[in-house]
C-alpha cells in the first residue's frame, strides 16, 4: 500500500494543510484537503472515502472535492462513515444552504456522492481493501480504521485521545506494518488536549505499550502554530527510534 500525506496537520496555514491521507490513488481518508493537495484529474480518481469524523478539519474539502468533479464520472464517489457523522454532514453542510446537496446533483439517480453507512466493530471489504472501522476517543462520530490489503494491515486512529478499543484490535492482527496516530498539543497544554480528547507526547508515550511493538508510528495533527515545540517534545520520547513526525505535507510511504 501506498500511503499519501496530502494533508497531516491539525490546523490550515499556508504552510500546513488540514487532514488527508490518499491511499493507492483510489482510497481517500478524510476529506480536510484532498481538493486544494491534488490535482482535478487525480481527485477524480478516488472512488472510496473513508470519513473518520465530522469535525471541520476532516470534512471540509468534500464540498469542493464534489464540486471540481461534478459531472466528470459515470459512478458517485462512495463515502463510509458512521450514521452520526453522515447526519452532521448533511445537516450542516450539504444542506443546500452552507453547500449544494451532491447526493442529489445532478440527479437522485446519479448523485456526486453516496453515503454509506460503516459503524464501529464493523468490517467491510470496500474496492481492494478489508476495512475494519473501530471507536476511538474523540467527538463528532469518530472511528478509527485498520485497513487490510495483500496479507498487510495500517492502522489510522486520526484524532484521538488514550484509547483502547482499536489496540485490542491491532494486537490480534500478526500483520501490522505501519501505524498512523497523533500528538496536537504540547505537553504543557495536557489538560486541553484531554478535554479534546488529543495527545500530547507524554500521553502518548504511556500509549505506545498498548499499540503492537516494533511497528514504524507516524504522527500527524500537529498544530502549525507549535509544530517546532511538538517536534522536540516527540523525538524526547522517541526512544525506539519508532516515531516519524509527519511535519510537512506531501509525504508518501510504501508499505
Amino acid at each position: 500500500m501506498n500511503v499519501k500525506i496530502i494533508g497531516g496537520h491539525g490546523g490550515v496555514s499556508p504552510e500546513c494543510r488540514a487532514t488527508s491521507y490518499l491511499v493507492d490513488g483510489n482510497l481517500l481518508i478524510d476529506a480536510g484537503s484532498v481538493a486544494t493537495g491534488v490535482s482535478v484529474s487525480d481527485q477524480a480518481k478516488i472512488d472510496n472515502i473513508l470519513i473518520s469524523h465530522s469535525h471541520l478539519d476532516h470534512i471540509s474539502d468534500l464540498a469542493f472535492l464534489a464540486d471540481n468533479c461534478f459531472g466528470m464520472n459515470d459512478k458517485p464517489f462512495d463515502i463510509w462513515t458512521c450514521k452520526e457523522v453522515e447526519d452532521n454532514i448533511m445537516n450542516h453542510l450539504f444542506n443546500d444552504a452552507i453547500w449544494p446537496d451532491f447526493t442529489k446533483l445532478p440527479s437522485k439517480e446519479s448523485p456526486t456522492m453516496k453515503f454509506h453507512n460503516i459503524e464501529s466493530g464493523d468490517s467491510r471489504e470496500i474496492g481492494e481493501y478489508k476495512v475494519h472501522a473501530i471507536e476511538v476517543n474523540h467527538f463528532a462520530g469518530s472511528l478509527g480504521f485498520i485497513i487490510e490489503k495483500n496479507g498487510k494491515a495500517i492502522v489510522f486512529t486520526q484524532d484521538t485521545g488514550p484509547t483502547d478499543k482499536i489496540w485490542t484490535a491491532a494486537k490480534k492482527l500478526n500483520n501490522v506494518v505501519a501505524i498512523f496516530c497523533e500528538v496536537s498539543f504540547p505537553n504543557r497544554f495536557e489538560k486541553l488536549a484531554l478535554d479534546s480528547r488529543h495527545h500530547t507526547a507524554q500521553t502518548l508515550k504511556k500509549e505506545l505499550s498498548k499499540m503492537p511493538g516494533d511497528v514504524p508510528i507516524y504522527l500527524g495533527h500537529l498544530k502549525p502554530n507549535y509544530l517546532d515545540e511538538l517536534s522536540k517534545e516527540i523525538e524526547e520520547v522517541n526512544e525506539s527510534g519508532r516515531i516519524h513526525i509527519l511535519s510537512s505535507d506531501n509525504k508518501e510511504f510504501s508499505f
